[in-house]
């Protein structure tokens, strides 16, 4: 076992993913682990130690875990950003899309999962130029722009929002789309089990507070990581 993946480290792991899913659970939400540039072992011995989901942001990353994991696609989200030519890779190999944001890439995702995938519509809550997503006055019109494409399971939403220094700072912008999930459930958009992803590493605790059914940490659970 190299230096990264020592006992020390890996007891780490343990306990900050014990202490996440206790808030999580408290909350009545599920923890989906956002595990870009984390080895397949580490991911493996995550979940002996009680992690239920993991959400990959890169399709060739997954695609060179997968083999490596001990569970399946029932176990595994994509939370990055997905390019329309990259959804015929996920196929089979995942269960929910966080972020869905154009009517292009509903109609390939409606084209290639024949069975059907749970997906939410990204909210692009800050207007950032450089994210993807939808922004929010735009929402309702999106929903009903790919509520009848068949095999997209329209499930909820999904948000990042920018980043902020002062954690406080963040709680405008999920005041809004906590607001506007709200909204799209209680027009029946989202079916009987409707999901809010949004918090990670540095404000989960916030996004449980604004109702948050999916939190996405991944640096509080396996440390720093690279960049790449």
């Amino acid at each position: 076992m190299t230096e990264k993946l020592s006992t020390e480290y890996l007891d780490r792991v343990a306990a900050s993913l014990t202490e996440i899913k206790k808030a999580a659970d408290e909350a009545g939400a599920r923890v989906v682990a956002a595990t870009k540039t984390v080895p397949a072992e580490v991911i493996r011995f995550a979940f002996g130690h009680g992690l239920e989901y993991m959400g990959e942001n890169r399709v060739q990353e997954l695609l060179g875990k997968i083999d490596s994991l001990p569970f399946g696609s029932d176990r595994i989200h994509f939370i990055g950003r997905l390019q329309t030519n990259k959804v015929r890779y996920l196929v089979g190999r995942v269960c929910m899309i966080h972020s869905l944001d154009s009517l292009r890439l509903a109609e390939e995702i409606s084209r290639r999962f024949v069975s059907g995938v749970d997906c939410l519509v990204e909210i692009n809550v800050g207007h950032e130029g450089e994210k993807g997503g939808v922004y929010a006055e735009d929402c309702e019109r999106f929903i009903n722009q790919t509520a009848g494409l068949p095999n997209v399971n329209l499930r909820g939403l999904m948000s990042i929002g920018p980043y902020m220094e002062n954690k406080e700072d963040y709680r405008p912008y999920m005041e809004k789309v906590a607001q506007l999930f709200e909204k799209m459930k209680s027009l029946g958009y989202f079916g009987p089990d409707p999901q809010l992803s949004m918090g990670m590493s540095d404000n989960f605790r916030l996004a449980l507070e604004y109702g948050a059914t999916i939190i996405r940490p991944g640096t509080a659970i396996f440390g720093r990581r690279s960049a790449t």
